[in-house]
């Protein structure tokens, strides 16, 4: 679990505790936390937001839980209040994209890069340790339902059609328990899910190469040799772990590149490393898929300090897409240090 999570989590029973909820209430919903919280980032695209929209689904359970009638679980109860939240939330709200979803075109290598802080991007989600898979928790966290792609894709529907997508194909919701929950008739629903599909299939290009799981041994030995040539600065041996239309993007640049040759000239020009030693990683994992934190020399402090996030995309053809945050408040949030 991750600081900000742990910081959460004490934040609101400490709120529950001190104003008299039943110790059956907390016992109860307390387990459904982090699954609550990967909803809210489906339906968010943001960890900062779906931290604090699990707050708020919590401090409304809490003020409403005595007129629970137990006619759904407590579970569907909080999702209820949770897809509600969300929905209120993002009112009013753009989504938050990856470069990729700009609609521009893949970018020159040798040109200028240029960073957008005015705009929300896309952050990644902090894995949980793997439980029982029999835990509803762990079905509703599936990898693929955290995919950066597949959260990407998700920020191209209007919210109401997240929801239903979220509700009906993650959670396997019925259209009337999805019309119940977002005050819509179960016509209503399938509509919705069928023009969400129809966009989901349209942003989200379909692969023969399947995603090799971050625990595999083809994985991790894909990222060893992803973070070794790196650290070594040897970029012929990062060219080749490449797939052939590989895509590039760090947030909060606009730019993102395709294909081993543009990302390999990119990485020459602007970035800041020009010899072995001036990069070291640490492994985590990020949504579902093998993640590395990038430490980068200062020779005014002489440390390696925090500079991107890579959440790197392994396929059994090798490596088809990294998003590299730029993003350092991120390294909390994983439980990664600010130096090595």
């Amino acid at each position: 679990m991750s600081v900000a999570l742990r910081k959460l989590n004490s934040v609101t029973v400490s709120a529950l505790d001190d104003s008299g909820a039943g110790d059956a209430f907390l016992a109860d919903a307390q387990r459904y936390r982090r699954e609550l919280l990967a909803h809210c980032y489906r339906m968010t695209g943001s960890l900062h937001d779906a931290e604090d929209l699990v707050q708020e689904t919590y401090l409304r359970a809490w003020k409403s839980f005595g007129g629970f009638e137990g006619k759904s679980s407590v579970r569907t109860w909080l999702y209820r209040i949770a897809t509600n939240t969300c929905l209120t939330a993002l009112e009013g709200r753009k989504r938050r994209p990856l470069p990729t979803g700009l609609g521009a075109p893949a970018s020159d290598p040798t040109g200028e890069i240029a960073e957008h802080h005015e705009i929300s991007w896309l952050e990644p989600l902090p894995d949980a340790p793997r439980e029982d898979p029999s835990d509803p928790s762990v079905i509703a966290e599936s990898r693929e339902s955290v995919r950066l792609a597949f959260i990407a894709a998700l920020q191209h529907l209007p919210p109401r059609q997240r929801a239903v997508l979220v509700l009906r194909e993650v959670l396997q919701w019925k259209a009337a328990e999805v019309g119940e929950a977002i005050g819509a008739s179960p016509a209503a629903v399938n509509s919705l899910l069928q023009r969400a599909r129809a966009q989901i299939d349209e942003v989200q290009p379909s692969r023969d190469d399947q995603p090799v799981p971050p625990e595999s041994p083809e994985a991790a030995d894909l990222l060893a040799k992803y973070i070794a040539a790196f650290e070594s600065y040897d970029i012929d041996a990062l060219a080749e772990l490449f797939t052939a239309d590989a895509v590039w993007e760090m947030p909060p640049f606009d730019g993102w590149y395709r294909g081993p040759s543009d990302i390999i000239t990119l990485s020459k020009t602007h970035c800041p490393a020009d010899k072995p030693g001036d990069m070291r990683f640490l492994t985590t994992t990020a949504n579902g898929q093998p993640a590395a934190a990038l430490y980068m020399f200062n020779p005014e402090s002489g440390r390696h300090e925090a500079f991107q996030l890579h959440v790197v995309d392994t396929r059994s053809s090798g490596i088809s897409h990294v998003v590299a945050f730029m993003d350092t408040t991120l390294f909390t949030h994983f439980g990664l240090p600010d130096t090595v």
